[in-house]
């Protein structure tokens, strides 16, 4: 029993950082399901697009939420996560500077946002992977 409340203990950290992660992600994916015309006239994507990238963001806000809520996170999940995000970090100052998504300079403004909240993000979760390590 010891051992798993140190375990626990020390991946803590990273439950927090990647539920806080399930919570913004799904909140901003509901938000573009919900609200899809209104944003896309004030982001510049078509409203199509953001309602197919709300139903990613809310399916895998519920995803990393679950991974949060595992006894035992290992070390693949996080890692996935981290490298998603990473992924949708590049992938956001793409789309800003190629100007493939025909961003208004809101939306350059939103999309740069978002890269620096999801990189903070992967940072966090790195950093909680590194505490979980049992030594």
């Amino acid at each position: 029993m010891t051992a798993v409340t140190v375990t626990a203990d020390k991946a803590r950290f990273l439950r927090l950082a990647l539920a806080a992660d399930a919570v913004v992600t799904g909140g901003n994916g509901l938000a573009y399901l919900a609200f899809a015309g209104p944003v896309a006239d004030l982001l510049g994507p078509d409203a199509g697009l953001l309602r197919g990238i709300g139903a990613f963001l809310l399916i895998y806000g519920i995803a990393v939420g679950l991974l949060a809520t595992r006894r035992d996170l290992g070390q693949a999940g996080p890692r996935t996560v981290i490298a998603l995000n990473a992924a949708w970090t590049l992938g956001s100052l793409a789309a800003v500077v190629t100007g493939a998504l025909g961003l208004t300079t809101v939306g350059a403004i939103w999309a740069i946002a978002q890269a620096v909240t999801v990189a903070a993000f992967a940072e966090l979760q790195i950093m909680g992977l590194r505490k979980a390590r049992v030594s």
